[in-house]
């Protein structure tokens, strides 16, 4: 069977240095000049385009899929998306194996079905893009929400403080209004005391205890009221 994924994947041995398939060491020893698994994954990524349109809007942003398809995602050959991808390597006969195993096993499948690698790398990039597109456009859109709603606060300060600054003015205006009348009233009783003096001191030749109120203290020391003989 021919592995020509192996020119797509870049595998580690223990010691963490890069080693290749022995279908691409056999391809790079005929040629040297060719690209090596890392240069053709990034090409890979390259040929996506890097801002994807979303044609509908999104109504449920917890939706993965809703946001691949307002990207039109094209649909993966034969059904082998990334995401069918990610689905065989957690089921219970994969999950377990090594790394290197995984990739082959995985590998094995989709050259049977007549998938080219390519294609599912391409899947995976086009729906990281979508996804990182949405999230560009959801944060535009809190970020204009947030300047909206700024503009909108500062209105409604700005009313408040219009409306307690007339408060506080009708506040300032009861207050001078109740110290005027204060100051009318005691003004008012001083005249009406002297006003008592007078009447007490025209009574008071007359009577033995004076019955006009003048002061408290000039009531207690009157004496008992009654007419002069």
């Amino acid at each position: 069977m021919t592995k020509k994924w192996y020119n797509y994947f870049v595998s580690v041995d223990e010691a963490g240095n890069p080693i290749q398939g022995a279908a691409s060491d056999a391809a790079n020893a005929g040629n040297a000049g060719q690209m090596n698994p890392a240069q053709t994954v990034a090409q890979i990524a390259s040929s996506v385009s890097a801002e994807p349109k979303f044609t509908s809007p999104v109504s449920n942003a917890s939706s993965f899929d809703e946001i691949y398809q307002a990207a039109e995602i094209p649909a993966a050959p034969q059904g082998y998306s990334i995401m069918k991808v990610a689905e065989m390597l957690q089921s219970e006969h994969i999950r377990s194996m090594t790394t290197d195993v995984k990739r082959s096993t995985i590998l094995v499948a989709l050259d049977a079905a007549g998938v080219d690698i390519k294609d599912v790398i391409q899947d995976a990039v086009r729906r990281d893009k979508a996804l990182d597109g949405y999230e560009r456009v959801q944060e535009r859109a809190i970020t204009d929400l947030e300047s909206r709603k700024n503009q909108e606060n500062a209105q409604i300060q700005a009313e408040l403080d219009k409306y307690v600054s007339a408060q506080r003015a009708k506040i300032q205006s009861n207050n001078d209004e109740v110290t005027k009348e204060k100051e009318r009233f005691f003004g008012w009783r001083l005249k009406k005391q002297q006003e008592e003096k007078k009447i007490s001191d025209a009574v008071a030749p007359f009577v033995t205890e004076n019955p006009i109120t003048t002061g408290a203290s000039s009531a207690a020391s009157a004496p008992k009221p009654g007419p002069k003989s």
